[in-house]
């Protein structure tokens, strides 16, 4: 039986939702996903992951005017 994770690494959650690690990090630094700081390393929840791709189906992620914030 797979472990079903809730929580994912900034790692992690740029191979769950199919974009560059590097994308992800961006989208930190700019505050649109929440997480959850533990030291230096982020943890996101998959359900704000989720409500995220959801929330900017169609949009660019590189331009961050264009981006939704996640609100939780």
């Amino acid at each position: 039986m797979a472990e079903v994770k809730i929580g994912m690494t900034i790692e992690e959650a740029s191979e769950y939702m199919g974009i560059d690690r590097n994308t992800m990090r961006k989208l930190v630094e700019w505050e649109k996903i929440p997480v959850l700081w533990i030291g230096r390393k982020a943890i996101i929840h998959r359900d704000v992951l989720e409500m995220f791709m959801a929330m900017n189906e169609g949009n660019n992620l590189r331009n961050r005017p264009e981006v939704k914030t996640v609100r939780t």
